[in-house]
């Protein structure tokens, strides 16, 4: 998928979205850093994005890694959107929006039906229609069975307590798709 550019330049480079590759690691992780230290994103261990690198799009201009999202599958009918950057210089230009849709494209084709985020941007996700949730929003078996996942994106969309100092602040929101 590409993108308008920043500026209004006809001949300025246009922002492509794709798969990530084992080579963008390096540069998901320059994209995350910068949010860890400004406590707003959990940092992963560069082994944690290598072995989750099939679940990440990303988006470049040139070679240059602009913007990323994930998507993990919680349930058979339940996808997180995970670690969605831009950054800050392509902002408000349409890259994570065109991260979460093309997330939402393959959250379809692995048959979710819907998607949960954890964020501080209600407003983003808000206009694409992602809605806050309360505490309980799987039937009782399915939460019996997720509480067993030791991926801490499940503790977060369970709300559970052991998690909660590191999600103040944020909303958990979900979208059917």
């Amino acid at each position: 998928m590409t993108l308008p550019a920043p500026s209004d330049a006809d001949s300025a480079p246009r922002p492509v979205v794709r798969p990530a590759r084992t080579s963008d690691v390096r540069g998901i992780l320059a994209l995350l850093e910068p949010w860890v230290q400004q406590r707003i994103l959990l940092g992963k261990e560069m082994v944690t994005l290598f072995e989750s690198v099939q679940e990440f799009v990303v988006a470049e201009v040139d070679g240059e890694l602009i913007g990323c999202g994930a998507l993990h599958v919680m349930w058979e009918d339940l996808g997180e959107i995970r670690t969605l950057i831009v950054a800050e210089n392509w902002l408000h230009h349409g890259v994570g929006g065109a991260i979460v849709g093309q997330l939402e494209e393959r959250a379809r084709d692995l048959g979710l039906t819907r998607l949960f985020c954890l964020t501080f941007e209600v407003e983003f996700f808000t206009r694409r229609g992602f809605a806050p949730i309360g505490e309980q929003v799987v039937d009782p078996d399915v939460y019996s069975q997720m509480l067993r996942s030791p991926d801490e994106g499940v503790a977060e969309f369970l709300d559970l307590a052991h998690v909660k100092p590191n999600t103040l602040g944020n909303t958990r929101m979900l979208k059917n798709l």
